[in-house]
């Protein structure tokens, strides 16, 4: 490991709409943040190929576009954006205590605060043809996408509540919604599932899984294998959905910072602070209901404005400018 350590103000690990908008409040306040990009440069929106509902692209925007825009403004103030993985972090227990962090296993970086913004993943069926269709008809958000198969028939995989809940979405804008349930009951709960069952254009399927996404650049159908019988039947979609769950990037974060069950970072009502002094947590990585760019950003930006505000009350940056801010 590299004995030159560097020490910053403000460290950002992701770089999604939560990282970049963290970074671009925390750049304008002179914290001089550098964001690690992570794995997935980007965040999620690299793979989605139209984002319509994010304020201020009246036409929309490419995913990936939006995201390089949003790197630029965040590089406009001073960001340092650099490509590498946090693998291992030690964050201090006392406050103003300086938190450590090593990158890609080699390098070490001293922050007197971070931002956590690692986001969740969506949890995919891993069958060659859905990941090669990702982006083309594959999707994992059906509020994201969903407005693109308008009238259209589309599928939909999952069991539980959020299955459900995006099943009645779609229900509302396409021609007609096919769910796949894996099992031979839903672990939706009794509303949701009267819900789905009250909407005469969803087909609910029981025993029921993907056995292979049919087209070639775009999904134009979907062979569906019944797993107790093994009887194999195909139908005619331009869209499928996976709401089979996400999953929290946060393993490295294990054993020192509070989280639920399911992995997803705790932080102080109404704040962005973990229950560690100086870290923060922004984006999907703490927010498993809304999941959007937008509250994304929007937490990104809670994210900054709490760290500055950490800063000015240990006497790292100026009290004047986190005094503009009405946070406590």
């Amino acid at each position: 490991m590299s004995e030159n350590i560097e020490r910053i103000k403000c460290l950002i690990i992701g770089s999604g709409p939560a990282g970049y908008t963290a970074a671009i409040y925390a750049a304008r306040a002179d914290m001089k943040p550098v964001v690690y990009t992570g794995m997935e440069p980007g965040g999620q929106l690299t793979t989605t190929t139209e984002v319509d509902n994010f304020p201020g692209y009246p036409d929309g925007i490419d995913g990936p576009a939006m995201m390089v825009d949003l790197q630029k403004q965040a590089e406009r103030f001073g960001t340092q954006v650099r490509i590498g993985m946090i693998t291992e972090v030690n964050f201090a227990t006392e406050k103003g205590g300086i938190h450590t962090a090593v990158v890609d296993g080699k390098t070490k970086i001293e922050a007197n605060t971070v931002i956590i913004s690692t986001g969740a993943s969506a949890k995919y069926l891993n069958i060659p043809s859905e990941q090669r269709l990702r982006g083309g008809g594959v999707s994992a958000c059906a509020v994201c996408d969903g407005f693109f198969y308008k009238n259209q028939d589309v599928a939909i995989v999952g069991a539980g509540d959020t299955a459900a809940e995006e099943a009645s979405y779609l229900a509302k804008i396409c021609k007609s919604v096919t769910m796949l349930v894996r099992k031979d009951y839903m672990r939706a709960s009794k509303a949701m599932q009267h819900r789905v069952n009250s909407l005469e254009n969803i087909k609910v399927l029981y025993n029921s899984e993907v056995d292979e996404v049919l087209g070639d650049q775009v999904v134009e159908g979907l062979r569906i294998v019944n797993n107790q019988t093994q009887e194999k039947h195909e139908i005619e979609i331009t869209g499928i959905f996976i709401a089979i769950g996400h999953k929290p990037n946060t393993d490295i974060f294990k054993g020192q910072l509070e989280m639920g069950e399911d992995g997803y970072l705790k932080t102080v009502p109404g704040s962005t602070k973990t229950n560690l002094p100086g870290v923060f947590a922004s984006g999907d990585v703490q927010d498993k209901i809304y999941r959007q760019a937008v509250t994304a950003a929007g937490t990104g930006c809670m994210a900054a404005l709490d760290a500055e505000r950490y800063l000015a009350d240990v006497g790292v940056v100026d009290e004047v400018k986190a005094g503009d801010y009405s946070i406590s």
